[in-house]
């Protein structure tokens, strides 16, 4: 579509969602869901929007004010609608043109398009006769913010004007969707990943001491978005010297210093679907002797947690056995004695110490994506692995980090042309 800097999803992805979405409702039930707001900074200005992934997920509608609407039927059967902004003279001048109703169809595979300010009658009809109103509520469990959504807003406008309505929640069974990606989406996120790593490797190539982390920032943003990405798909960190061992350093407002790590955790956003990656590299392009030991030491917990990736394992008990094999490493390393592993050796919480995060966290539309704490690994969920050992005394912090999809017989790396090796990292740099 010629309003889209990437190639979409085909529409009949959102219809099968949709689809699968309603098979899960009971008969009567009434489906929400709003589109992000648009937020406010200063004066009159916004940030950029960036869509309810859930909307996205079930339209490809990647634009503000947007709603769906489905009705569950009786016989099962679902009818959808979608209400858009429309567009005006005023918007076209100063925004540019929204979607019409039929981009929005060609887009979503829903034919009945309407504009927004049919809202309020559709829910005084359709309401009082829903038996069950479906809502869109952000229960991430690493969610951690005091504003209020837009979804969470009409939910209580809605509320209001019908208190007698039956609220349920739609968060549990659309992550349970989301988790497991279907062919078209690993597309997308295989386009982030290849968009991620081989900008990196571009950036790599010109790395010196001396250069700023937001020179690097700006060179990594170039590649990107030449590359057809959007944006980052998180605020980038690239962190240099003490601050490798600051987990989400993001002023990146440094000059990189001659002896230096520079830890890039970074990621590209490619047709609504994130890629994120963690490299640390020298900024003179060779690892001295102890960066190297650290470094390989985090690399074989990497590698470690890759193999043992396969359907059928709890993400509890992978973390238990990454933490295990990390200690073991952290020992070798002589940041641990045998003495403090030997008092929990079946699950060495010790290592903390130096590694106090998560190895995997799921991937797809959200980067921290949706989804219980803990979970089965299952074919075709994509996570993320990305040990680290964080040393602030010596001003050494290492992370590796890949992204994965799950097939039977275990995981594939989504970006493997971004250099893992000790040896290639400081080739690419010389």
């Amino acid at each position: 579509m010629h309003t889209l800097r990437y190639a979409p999803i085909p529409a009949s992805f959102y219809a099968d969602r949709r689809d699968k979405l309603a098979a899960q409702l009971p008969a009567g039930s009434l489906v929400i869901i709003h589109a992000n707001d648009i937020y406010p900074t200063n004066a009159d200005g916004t940030l950029a929007h960036h869509q309810n992934a859930n909307l996205f997920y079930l339209t490809g509608i990647d634009q503000e004010e947007t709603v769906l609407l489905m009705r569950v039927m009786d016989d099962g059967s679902h009818e959808d609608t979608l209400l858009l902004r429309e567009t005006n003279e005023h918007i076209v001048i100063w925004e540019g043109a929204r979607l019409t109703k039929e981009m929005a169809t060609q887009l979503s595979a829903i034919d009945d398009v309407r504009w927004t300010d049919e809202y309020n009658s559709l829910l005084a009809e359709w309401v009082p006769a829903a038996k069950e109103i479906w809502l869109e509520q952000d229960n991430h469990p690493r969610r951690n913010t005091y504003v209020q959504t837009r979804n969470a807003r009409m939910e209580a406008a809605l509320l209001a004007a019908y208190p007698d309505a039956k609220v349920k929640c739609l968060y549990d069974t659309l992550a349970a969707m989301r988790m497991v990606k279907t062919e078209e989406e690993l597309v997308q996120l295989r386009e982030a990943c290849r968009i991620t790593g081989e900008g990196f490797v571009e950036v790599l190539r010109s790395i010196k001491p001396g250069m700023g982390e937001w020179e690097m920032e700006g060179l990594l943003s170039s590649a990107y978005i030449r590359r057809r990405a959007r944006k980052f798909s998180f605020l980038p960190i690239i962190a240099s010297g003490k601050d490798t061992c600051v987990l989400h350093y993001i002023s990146n407002h440094k000059r990189c210093e001659d002896g230096d790590l520079i830890l890039f955790d970074i990621g590209a956003e490619y047709g609504g679907y994130a890629g994120d990656m963690t490299r640390t590299v020298p900024a003179n392009g060779k690892y001295t002797p102890r960066q190297k030991a650290v470094y390989e030491a985090c690399l074989a917990v990497h590698r470690y947690a890759f193999s043992i990736m396969r359907p059928g394992l709890k993400k509890s008990e992978y973390e238990r056995l990454v933490r295990v094999r990390m200690a073991a490493e952290l020992v070798k390393l002589g940041l641990l004695t045998q003495e403090e592993v030997d008092a929990a050796p079946e699950n060495p919480l010790c290592v903390r110490k130096y590694f106090m995060h998560g190895t995997s966290h799921s991937l797809g539309i959200d980067v921290h994506d949706v989804g219980p704490l803990d979970i089965e690994f299952a074919e075709n969920q994509v996570w993320t692995i990305e040990p680290g050992i964080y040393i602030p005394a010596e001003n050494i912090g290492i992370r590796i980090e890949t992204d994965v999809v799950i097939h039977a017989d275990g995981a594939e790396d989504l970006i493997p042309n971004a250099p893992l090796e000790v040896a290639d990292i400081e080739a690419l740099m010389q």
